[in-house]
């Protein structure tokens, strides 16, 4: 059977999830890509050494020219993506081929987060006050005579992973900021939003178009305001079902429920209030982390849906166990001089591994987003106290430099 999956840049997830997850499901596998050098240096010139994956390039980001490139190859069983950018495009291709997609719609309206803000409210999900930035309008001349609450967060309204989303505690600072970022993307619309306090979480799910079932959550700790990089992430098994409940029924309301999704929220006054919504897989390791503390072929459930099939009941997960990421990051710019290696531990019952996100010798600026990772730290045990004694130690007893 004919994979094809569409990406950017090369990713654990695609790499280390659902490439060798294709593999033991026998699928032919052909990634899509604007970047193939990328990921022929990652696959080794085109293939991941065993046959089953091709790189073809392709301006994946134009649904008419990935509807081409694969009707020009080979007949497709299942076209996916685990890109934010890409759901709208995937969706579109699987759709135009006949095949098990997620609804275009859907996609869009989760990935244009002034959409998102508008769909909820024209439901009756949820309101919360926002007004969009149409790219290369002045931002006195839009936010002029509105009664814009602070905090406020800026944010790109196609963004991804923490990048320029900013808060922002009074007009003056909101327009510098709004000024800022439009110097740094002036092909970018931003949306500025009300700032939703509370805790944090997140709710990982996976339907296969009639069912769909919860997988489990995280609990986020982010650096201090006025950024929101991701520092620690602990695995939450349970919520309060009518938290949940509403979490789920706004995810209904936005036509979401096909394949996986990562979806972030905040509780203020027994509201679920969402953050944003990423209909795909959750990344930076936490996916592989799920399929590790869950015991569940999850890569391959996901792809199978993508195929047709139905999920199985339950999934068959494993429960009653702890689960924790961290991730060392830049305070500042500079090159990188010294950094632990990839570890891979058992401490205490605790399975612990580390992964470098940043190469030794590597010069970065400084992003304020989870471009600014070095590494990241996944650790599962029986039991949280456990996880936690295992992941403190392991980052107190390693260092990581960074010279100007």
């Amino acid at each position: 059977m004919q994979l094809y999956l569409l990406a950017l840049n090369p990713t654990d997830s695609v790499t280390e999830g659902f490439l060798p997850a294709a593999r033991r499901l026998g699928l032919d596998v052909t990634v899509l890509t604007d970047q193939p050098e990328a990921h022929w240096a990652v696959y080794g010139g085109g293939g991941d050494g065993s046959g089953h994956v091709e790189v073809l390039e392709c301006a994946v980001r134009d649904f008419h020219a990935v509807i081409t490139r694969v009707s020009a190859h080979r007949g497709p069983d299942a076209v996916f993506s685990n890109s934010d950018h890409l759901q709208t495009q995937a969706a579109l291709a699987a759709a135009y081929f006949g095949l098990p997609a997620k609804s275009w719609q859907a996609a869009l309206r989760t990935k244009d987060k002034a959409e998102m803000r508008r769909a909820l409210a024209a439901a009756g999900a949820d309101t919360v006050w926002s007004v969009e930035l149409p790219a290369g309008q002045d931002p006195f001349t839009v936010l002029a005579g509105l009664d814009v609450p602070y905090p406020c967060v800026v944010k790109p309204r196609e963004g991804v992973a923490s990048e320029d989303v900013v808060r922002a505690e009074g007009p003056a600072e909101l327009a510098r900021l709004c000024a800022e970022i439009q110097a740094r993307r002036p092909q970018a619309a931003l949306v500025v939003e009300e700032y939703l306090p509370g805790e944090l979480l997140t709710l990982e799910t996976l339907g296969d178009g009639r069912t769909r079932q919860v997988l489990g959550g995280f609990r986020t700790r982010l650096s201090p305001p006025p950024y929101f990089i991701e520092e620690r992430l602990t695995f939450v098994p349970d919520r309060p079902p009518a938290v949940e409940a509403q979490v789920l029924s706004q995810l209904d309301a936005l036509g979401v429920g096909f394949g996986a999704c990562h979806t972030e929220f905040v509780v203020s006054g027994g509201r679920a209030r969402l953050i944003e919504v990423n209909y795909r897989a959750i990344g930076d390791q936490c996916d592989l982390l799920l399929a590790d503390l869950l015991e569940v072929p999850l890569f391959e459930h996901i792809l199978r849906v993508h195929l047709g099939e139905s999920l199985p009941a339950g999934l068959g997960v494993r429960t009653g166990r702890a689960a924790r990421l961290d991730y060392p990051y830049a305070r500042r710019a500079g090159t990188l001089t010294a950094a632990p290696g990839p570890a891979d531990l058992t401490l205490g019952g605790v399975r612990l591994t580390y992964r470098p996100l940043r190469a030794v010798g590597e010069h970065h600026p400084l992003h304020h987003t989870n471009r600014d990772l070095l590494g990241v730290v996944r650790a599962v045990g029986p039991e949280q106290d456990a996880v936690d004694r295992a992941v403190t130690g392991f980052l107190a007893e390693r260092t990581w430099e960074i010279s100007s």
